[in-house]
C-alpha cells in the first residue's frame, strides 16, 4: 500500500475516554464559530485526509505555501489551510493557549491550540494561490472575504459532523483497508464536481485498464452557482456504477471539502488527497479544478513537472470527443477524420440540454444517467 503523504496518516480525532473530559474543559475555552468549510478542513486534518497537517498553517508553514508550492519542510503542499479570525478575537487569544472550534449551530468540534497568530496580505494569497486577483474569480472572492489575522496550530477534533450523505462517507483509514480487502495493488482516483458524461466514463474505464481499481471521489461541499448538486452527482454515479461497471472494480466515497478553483495548485492537492486515500494514481484532465478562462488548458498537467516527489502517479488526459465516424469516443491521436464528424464534450451544452429538461444525445451522456438527473426538479446550485 501507497505510504501517505509525508510518511505517516495523522489522527486528530479523540478517542472516547477522552472526550467527556475534554467536553467540560472546552465551556471555559474562548471559542471560535467556523462556517461549514472550516468545520470540513478540521475534519479533513484530523481524518488524515490532509496528512501531514496536524493543524492550521503557522506562519512559517503559510509563508513557504504561498511562495515554494512546500511545507518548510520541503513536503509538497500548494493549498493554504488557515484559521481567519478578527483581530478583537486575535488580541484576546495568547500563543500556547487552547481555544474552542464551535459550529455555527454552536456544537463543540474541537480544541486548537494556538502555536501562532500573524497577520496577511490577501493581495498576494490570492495572486500566489489562484493565479489572479480578479474579485470574479469564486476563490479569490472568497479569500477577499477573509478576516485578518490568521491563527496556527494543532487540532484535537472532538466529533465528527454528520451529513446527509454519510453512507457515502469513508475516511483514509476505512480507504485503505477497503482497498486491501479487494486485493487492489494499484488504484485510480478520479476527483469530479460533476454528473458523469461518456467523457468521465471514458477516462475512468481507460485509467481503469492499468490499474486494479477505480476510486470516485466527488467533492461534497460548497461550489459555484450553476454546478451540480451534492444529491444529483451520487445518484447519478450512482446509476453510471450499477450498470456500467464490473462489480468489485469501482468504489464511490465523498470527500467533504469545499471546491477553491485554484487549476494548477487545486490539483497538486487534490492528488495529494487521493494518496492519503490510498490511491497510486490519479486523473487529471484539461482544465483540472480549474474555472473561467483563468488558466490555460493544461497547466494543471504541467505544474506535475515540479513534483517529481510528490509520490503519487498522474495520469493525463488531453481533448477527446465522439467521432461519428469511428462510432466511439477517441482522441486527437487515435482518430483520422475530420473535426466536423466530432461530438466536443462540452459541460456547458450537456447543462443547457438539462436545463431545457432534454436528454442529451447517447454519444454525450448515458440515458440513465440523463434521467437520473432530470427526475430532480432543479439540479443545478442556485
Amino acid at each position: 500500500m501507497i505510504a501517505p503523504h509525508g510518511g505517516r496518516l495523522v489522527n486528530r480525532l479523540l478517542d472516547e475516554s477522552k472526550k467527556e473530559e475534554v467536553m467540560e474543559k472546552i465551556k471555559s475555552l474562548p471559542a471560535v464559530v467556523l462556517n461549514p468549510d472550516l468545520v470540513s478542513d478540521v475534519e479533513n486534518i484530523a481524518t488524515g485526509v490532509y496528512s501531514p497537517l496536524e493543524g492550521f498553517l503557522t506562519r512559517y508553514d503559510f509563508e513557504s505555501v504561498l511562495e515554494q508550492k512546500r511545507l518548510s519542510n520541503d513536503l509538497p503542499w500548494t493549498i493554504p489551510i488557515v484559521l481567519d479570525v478578527e483581530p478583537e478575537i486575535a488580541k484576546r487569544i495568547k500563543i500556547g493557549q487552547e481555544i474552542a472550534l464551535l459550529t455555527e449551530s454552536q456544537s463543540p468540534l474541537a480544541v486548537l491550540t494556538v502555536e501562532d497568530k500573524y497577520t496577511y496580505d490577501r493581495e498576494e494569497f490570492v495572486r500566489k494561490v489562484y493565479g489572479t486577483t480578479d474579485p470574479k474569480h469564486p476563490g479569490v472572492a472568497q479569500v477577499l472575504k477573509m478576516k485578518e489575522v490568521l491563527l496556527g496550530g494543532k487540532v484535537d477534533l472532538i466529533e465528527l459532523s454528520s451529513t446527509p450523505y454519510d453512507r457515502y462517507r469513508l475516511f483514509p483509514r476505512e480507504t485503505r483497508i477497503l482497498f486491501k480487502e479487494k486485493g487492489w495493488r494499484t488504484i485510480v482516483g478520479f476527483q469530479t464536481r460533476n454528473t458523469p458524461h461518456l467523457g468521465h466514463e471514458y477516462v475512468q474505464k481507460t485509467a481503469l485498464t492499468f490499474t486494479d481499481g477505480l476510486f470516485i471521489n466527488p467533492v461534497i461541499g460548497r461550489k459555484k452557482k450553476g454546478d451540480f448538486k451534492d444529491e444529483v452527482i451520487l445518484a447519478s454515479y450512482e446509476e453510471l456504477i450499477k450498470h456500467y461497471y464490473l462489480k468489485g472494480r469501482a468504489v464511490m466515497a465523498i470527500l467533504k471539502m469545499e471546491m477553491r478553483y485554484a487549476g494548477p495548485r487545486e490539483a497538486i492537492h487534490h492528488a495529494i488527497i487521493r494518496k492519503n486515500f490510498g490511491c497510486t494514481h490519479i486523473i487529471i484532465g484539461r482544465d483540472h479544478a480549474g474555472v473561467g478562462n483563468y488558466y490555460p488548458p493544461y497547466a494543471a498537467q504541467e505544474i506535475f513537472e515540479e513534483f517529481p516527489d510528490l509520490g503519487i502517479v498522474p495520469l493525463f488526459f488531453k481533448s477527446f470527443f465522439y467521432c461519428k465516424k469511428c462510432n466511439s469516443i477517441e482522441n486527437e491521436k487515435t482518430c483520422p477524420h475530420d473535426p466536423v464528424n466530432h461530438i466536443q464534450f462540452s459541460g456547458t451544452r450537456i447543462r443547457d440540454l438539462l436545463m431545457k429538461g432534454e436528454v442529451p444525445p447517447s454519444e454525450l451522456m448515458r440515458p440513465e444517467v440523463a434521467k437520473v438527473i432530470l427526475s430532480y426538479p432543479d439540479p443545478f446550485n442556485d
